[in-house]
C-alpha cells in the first residue's frame, strides 16, 4: 500500500487538476494559455524525467530515491497550493512532474525485486488498477475537494491534499519498505536529458503561449529550434549508444519491427487526455454547472474506464490483434457521440457516450501497450514500456497545447454557452480523428513484427 501511494499521487495531480482549471482561471486571470501550461508543464516534465527516474533508483537505492521524489512532490504541491500567481502555479506543475517521475518509477520496481515469485503477480494487479483508480479518484475528488471548500481553500486544496498522504506514506517506506538497487545499474544520460527537456519546450511554449500573444516572432524563432534540437537529441543518443553508454532513448531498440508503429499510435492515442479539460470547461462554462457537479458528470466516463479492463481479455479474445484499435475506435465514437448530443441540444443523454467512452479506453489502453511490448526481448521490455509511458506524457503535453488551442481559436472571446458548445464539439471531433489514426496505426503492428522478424532470420542465413 505504501508503494502504491507513490504509483497513485501522479495520475491523481494529472487527471484533479482539469476540474478545478474554471476556478484556478478566475481565481488567478489566468490565461487560457496558462491553464493549458498547467497541464503540459506537468506532462512535459514527467515525460522527460521518467526514465532518468527509473536509472536514480536503480543506481542510488530505490527506497531513498522513492522518498526523495515524495519530498519533492509534497515541496512542490505545496507551492502549487499557495501559489498567489498564474506563473508560480505552472512552476509548481513542473516541479511536480520531475518529483512524480522520481518517485513513481521506484514503486513498480520495487515491487519487482521486493515480492516472491507467488504473491508478485498480485501484486502487479494491483499496481495496474491503481491507475484507473486514480483517474476515477481524480475526476472526482477535484470537484469535492472545490464544492467542501475545507478551511476557505478551494481549488488550493486538489494540490495540498496530497501532504496528508505523503506525511503517512514516507515514514511507512522508511520502516517498511526494503531497500533494493539494480547489480548492474543503467548509468544517467543527463545530456539527452536536457536536450529533449529543451526540444519540447521549444516545440510546446510557442504552441501555446504564440496564439495567446498573437503570434510574435520568438514564437517562429522556438519552432524553428525545436526540430534541430530534437535531432541533436537523436544524434547525442546513437553517439552515447555505440560509444557503450545507456541512452533514454535506445535508437537500437527502435529498430524493432513495429515498434516505432506502436509508438506512434501512443503518441496519436493518449490526446484523448485533453478532452478532460475542455470537457470540463463545457461542463462549467457552457451548463453553468459547479466544480462538484461537473465532476459527477464525468462519473460515467471513469467508471467506464475502471471497468473496460475487466472485458478487456474477453475482446482479445474476439478481436485478436485488434482489441486496442477496437478500444479506440470505441473512443472514438463515444466522443463523437457527445459532440452530436451537444449539437442536437440533448446533453442529459451525455452519460451514455461517457461510459463508452471510458470503457473504449480502459480496452484500448492494457492492449496497446501489451501490443507494443510483446515481441520484444524481455531484458528490454522494462525499457520498451518506459518509452510507451513516456510519449503518453509527451502526447498528454502536446494535446494541452493542440487540441487546447483549437478549442480556444474556436471560442475566441465568447463565453455563450452555443459558442463554448461549438469549440467543444470541434475539439472533440479532432480528438476521435486522432484515435482513428491511433487504430489504424495499431493493426499492422503484428504483421510488421512478423515480416521483421522472417526479414532478420533471412538476413542471417544469408550470412551464414
Amino acid at each position: 500500500m505504501v508503494l502504491l501511494a507513490g504509483a497513485f499521487l501522479p495520475p491523481l495531480d494529472f487527471f484533479i487538476v482539469n476540474v478545478a482549471l474554471p476556478s484556478i482561471r478566475a481565481d488567478l486571470q489566468a490565461s487560457a494559455a496558462m491553464m493549458q501550461l498547467i497541464i503540459s508543464g506537468y506532462a512535459t516534465a514527467y515525460a522527460v524525467m521518467l526514465v532518468t527516474g527509473g536509472r536514480l533508483g536503480d543506481l542510488y537505492g530505490r527506497r531513498n530515491i522513492f522518498l526523495i521524489g515524495m519530498a519533492g512532490f509534497a515541496a512542490s504541491s505545496a507551492l502549487c497550493g499557495w501559489a498567489s500567481t498564474a506563473p508560480a502555479l505552472v512552476t509548481g506543475r513542473v516541479l511536480q512532474g520531475v518529483s512524480a517521475a522520481i518517485m513513481a518509477p521506484q514503486a513498480l520496481a520495487s515491487i519487482n525485486a521486493i515480492f516472491p515469485e507467488d504473491e508478485k503477480a498480485k501484486a502487479l494487479s494491483l499496481y495496474a488498477m491503481t491507475f484507473g483508480l486514480a483517474s476515477m479518484a481524480g475526476l472526482l475528488l477535484g470537484g469535492t475537494l472545490i464544492a467542501l471548500d475545507i478551511f476557505g481553500l478551494g481549488w488550493r486544496s486538489i494540490f495540498l491534499v496530497n501532504l496528508p498522504v505523503i506525511a503517512l506514506a514516507a515514514p511507512a517506506a522508511l520502516i517498511l519498505v526494503t531497500d533494493t538497487r539494480s547489480d548492474r545499474p543503467s548509468q544517467l544520460d543527463i545530456g539527452g536529458a536536457v536536450l529533449l527537456a529543451l526540444g519540447l519546450c521549444a516545440l510546446i511554449a510557442p504552441l501555446i503561449e504564440g496564439r495567446e500573444q498573437g503570434w510574435p516572432p520568438w514564437a517562429f524563432v522556438m519552432l524553428a529550434t525545436a526540430a534541430p534540437l530534437l535531432l541533436a537529441f537523436w544524434r547525442f543518443e546513437r553517439r552515447l549508444e555505440k560509444a557503450g553508454g545507456d541512452p533514454i532513448v535506445a535508437p537500437g531498440l527502435l529498430r524493432t519491427p513495429g515498434l516505432m508503429r506502436g509508438l506512434l499510435a501512443a503518441l496519436f492515442f493518449y490526446v484523448v487526455a485533453a478532452f478532460w479539460l475542455i470537457f470540463s470547461i463545457y461542463q462549467q462554462g457552457g451548463l453553468g454547472k459547479t466544480p462538484f457537479a461537473a465532476g459527477l458528470a464525468i462519473l460515467p466516463a471513469a467508471a467506464g474506464f475502471f471497468l473496460g479492463p475487466f472485458f478487456s481479455g474477453w475482446v482479445l479474445k474476439v478481436l485478436g490483434r485488434y482489441a486496442a484499435a477496437g478500444g479506440m475506435g470505441l473512443q472514438a465514437v463515444g466522443l463523437a457521440a457527445t459532440a452530436v448530443l451537444i449539437s442536437v441540444g440533448l446533453p442529459r443523454l451525455l452519460f451514455v457516450a461517457l461510459l463508452v467512452v471510458g470503457a473504449g479506453q480502459g480496452i484500448a489502453l492494457p492492449n496497446l501497450v501489451q501490443t507494443v511490448v510483446r515481441g520484444i526481448d524481455k531484458t528490454r521490455s522494462g525499457l520498451a514500456a518506459g518509452l510507451v509511458n513516456s510519449m503518453f506524457q509527451i502526447s498528454g503535453a502536446l494535446a494541452a497545447a493542440l487540441i487546447g488551442g483549437l478549442f480556444f481559436s474556436v471560442l475566441g472571446s465568447a463565453s455563450d454557452a452555443k459558442s463554448i458548445g461549438h469549440a467543444y464539439g470541434i475539439a472533440v471531433l479532432a480528438i476521435a480523428a486522432c484515435l482513428l489514426i491511433a487504430a489504424w496505426l495499431s493493426t499492422d503492428m503484428a504483421i510488421l513484427r512478423k515480416a521483421g522478424r522472417d526479414a532478420l532470420e533471412m538476413a542471417e542465413r544469408t550470412d551464414l
